[in-house]
């Protein structure tokens, strides 16, 4: 504890314990942020003329303004021959390049893309594996003050449509295949397809991630990778100001168009300093891993670690390759110190039996991360007996919206079994009831009261911010609501019961799903579960759909012990009307399972947007059900 960072900035600013470092950073916001980008080394081309100019105002807050900084500067501050980036794939594959390297590629490609035309403002987008290319790609059109967006290549042509088709890229980054699970995707025929209907790319760079794959089949104006740098370039970096847009981002879409949600170069490396440097205690040197997407939020997360001098691990492919092992055998070999991931893997490896401190060798571990969904308490009883017993377990909690956490971990506190942590420091994070009153001990929504530097730059083509103002501060005017369903503790710690809008309501009672699924998945019978609420005689019912174990039936003793599971450990309230065998889930693309989807379809609604989805077709697996027409 009094070697982390957190213990050497909370005696720094004078403070006795982190609940009074927390009331500072949000009573007293201009001061913690400035004191932070002292105490993170943040590098100002142009100092601010003032740290925060409304602070009444979220949407338009003013942060360091006067400002002028590059995001991409500050992950390529650090040189010489350590390693930057480690990238293993699922076929044993193995990329190192140092810090030196990795600058001098990011040189050769910016080049490339000034070449081409690119200039501040204009938007490259990447539809890549998560490789060391990918980091290159963006770092070197942030370099120029482009804005960089990117999505998985498990996208199909419309889902890839939906969301670049927004923006208008001028340069296309693309792989021309993957691999995922022992197989090959061949995905050049969906890069011509995409690049066919958006006019607006005037440079495809095709990388070669499955080398036995040809240029054939790529679009005319397709360049090779190797061919698209320009060598000897010299390592340049434009100032911006302190919103310039960096990132395009994307809601997940699953009930319409995606909404391409725009965050700024200051407010991301501020947010991500402060989570890396002070709440995970990223030290340089530090191998940090995070199990992700490049069309997931923590694909942006991670790469900022070069920021704090972390060498990334990157990984892509299945995290069940190898029966659930792959990742610990990386783990082991790269020697992680941080290891991220979600809380469905760590569920998964305890159903699989997988028990990783046993079977591998995790001495450098310190760390492990988890997020996508409310880590189970009987997950973390898993982490400590089968991963390490001396481990900082943090669950943390945020969003695509904000581009980082509301709640996070620290290494100055304790882990209570159940719980995020803390609330994460300049970050006014309240729970508040049906009135719009600050609660703690209850259930409610999760809100911020006060401005923060990553709130959205804004949405793009929502010049009146209409769109922006609806998706957050409609419910409570002028405060951001999160969309989470959470409960603050005595303790400062939170406990998050699953999104506000998939919160069930039977008899006017509003239950969290995550409430259900804490309780049903402790069950070996049960592999996973989704509840849904269905209209039913002037009220709400709740249905539970579960995946079974192998070789299990969905008996009326099954039944009866998974509603007395729930009713022993919750209330009669949570017990499901229904409970209904089903062979899979459908979830989006980073993972999430997708209850209001479930729900539509089990009322008969269209589902607007399945392009979002990684496995659309189980959405059929609930429609039409008998048993939903009877009492």
């Amino acid at each position: 504890m009094h070697a982390s960072a957190m213990y050497r900035f909370m005696r720094q600013e004078n403070c006795a314990d982190y609940q009074s470092l927390y009331r500072w950073s949000v009573e007293k916001m201009p001061d913690f942020w400035q004191r932070l980008s002292r105490f993170c080394d943040v590098s100002f081309d142009r100092p601010a003329d003032q740290v925060l100019l409304r602070a009444d105002n979220i949407m338009d807050a003013g942060w360091f303004s006067g400002s002028r900084l590059n995001y991409a500067a500050h992950l390529l501050r650090h040189d010489g021959p350590d390693a930057a980036l480690v990238f293993c794939g699922e076929n044993g594959v193995r990329h190192e390049l140092s810090r030196d390297q990795l600058r001098t590629a990011v040189a050769e490609v910016a080049a490339g893309l000034r070449s081409s035309g690119v200039e501040a403002g204009d938007r490259v987008a990447g539809y890549l594996p998560n490789c060391a290319e990918a980091v290159i790609a963006m770092l070197a059109a942030t370099s120029l003050g482009a804005i960089w967006s990117s999505c998985s290549p498990d996208f199909g042509v419309n889902g890839v449509v939906d969301r670049f088709g927004q923006i208008e890229p001028k340069v296309l980054f693309a792989a021309n295949g993957y691999y995922y699970n022992g197989k090959v995707c061949d995905t050049r025929a969906t890069v011509a397809g995409v690049v066919d209907r958006m006019p607006s790319v005037v440079k495809t760079v095709v990388v070669p991630f499955v080398p036995d794959l040809s240029m054939a089949g790529t679009p005319e104006n397709a360049v090779a990778w190797s061919d698209f740098g320009i060598a000897g370039s010299a390592l340049d970096f434009t100032p911006v100001e302190f919103n310039h847009p960096l990132y395009i981002m994307y809601s997940s879409g699953t009930t319409g168009v995606p909404k391409c949600i725009v965050h700024g170069h200051g407010g991301t490396l501020l947010q991500h300093l402060k989570e890396h440097v002070l709440h995970t205690d990223v030290r340089p040197g530090d191998r940090l891993f995070y199990f992700t997407t490049c069309g997931w939020m923590m694909w942006n997360w991670l790469v900022s670690g070069l920021a704090s001098g972390a060498t990334l691990v990157l990984f892509d492919g299945s995290p069940f390759f190898r029966e659930g092992r792959v990742l610990w055998e990386i783990a082991e070999r790269e020697e992680i110190v941080i290891f991220g991931t979600s809380a469905k893997y760590i569920a998964a490896l305890e159903k699989a039996g997988v028990r990783p401190g046993d079977e591998f060798s995790l001495g450098q571990l310190r760390t492990v991360l988890s997020t996508g969904s409310p880590l189970a308490p009987a997950s973390f009883d898993y982490v400590y007996s089968a991963i390490g017993g001396d481990l900082q377990l943090s669950s943390i909690s945020g969003g695509t919206d904000i581009l980082s956490c509301f709640a996070l971990g620290n290494p100055v506190l304790p882990v209570r079994r159940g719980e995020l942590q803390c609330r994460g420091l300049g970050m006014a994070t309240e729970i508040w009831n049906e009135k719009g009153e600050s609660v703690v001990g209850e259930h409610g929504e999760l809100v911020c009261t006060r401005p923060f530097p990553s709130a959205p730059v804004g949405f793009w083509n929502d010049p009146d911010n209409a769109r922006y103002r609806a998706a957050y501060f409609e419910r409570f005017p002028g405060i951001w609501a999160h969309g989470d369903f959470a409960e603050l503790t005595v303790d400062g710690g939170l406990i998050i019961h699953g999104r506000s809008d998939a919160v069930l309501n039977p008899g006017g009672v509003r239950i969290g799903t995550s409430e259900i699924y804490r309780q049903v998945e402790k069950l070996d019978e049960i592999v996973e579960s989704i509840a849904v609420g269905q209209d039913w005689k002037d009220d709400t019912r709740i249905v539970l759909f579960v995946i079974l174990r192998e070789g299990v039936d969905l008996t009326d003793a099954l039944r009866q012990k998974i509603r007395s599971v729930i009713r022993d450990n919750t209330t009669p309230r949570h017990v499901p009307a229904k409970i209904i065998a089903v062979p899979e889930i459908p979830r989006t693309k980073s993972g999430k399972i997708v209850e209001l989807a479930v729900r539509s379809v089990v009322h008969g609604e269209p589902v607007r947007n399945t392009e979002a989805l990684a496995n659309p077709e189980a959405l059929e697996h609930f429609r039409g059900i008998d048993e939903l027409e009877t009492d």
